[in-house]
């Protein structure tokens, strides 16, 4: 379970990471190099968290609350 928190920390960790790198090529206004490069990055990082928390949910190693209050 703690390598499953781990990974999924280090993907939203690298989410920012290219949000940052987005935003500078953004400021620079440089036409040379895409931006959408990095905001694929972003998308791509997204869906394997969502595909590790639910590959996760369906083989018990997370177990979501059932009670949420």
């Amino acid at each position: 379970m703690l390598f499953v928190k781990l990974v999924i920390g280090g993907l939203l960790i690298f989410m920012v990471f290219s949000l940052f790198q987005a935003m500078m090529v953004m400021l620079k206004n440089d036409q040379n190099q895409n931006m959408s490069k990095y905001i694929g990055r972003r998308v791509l990082a997204s869906a394997v968290i969502i595909g590790i928390i639910l590959i996760a949910v369906a083989t018990g190693i997370i177990q979501p609350n059932p009670t949420p209050h």
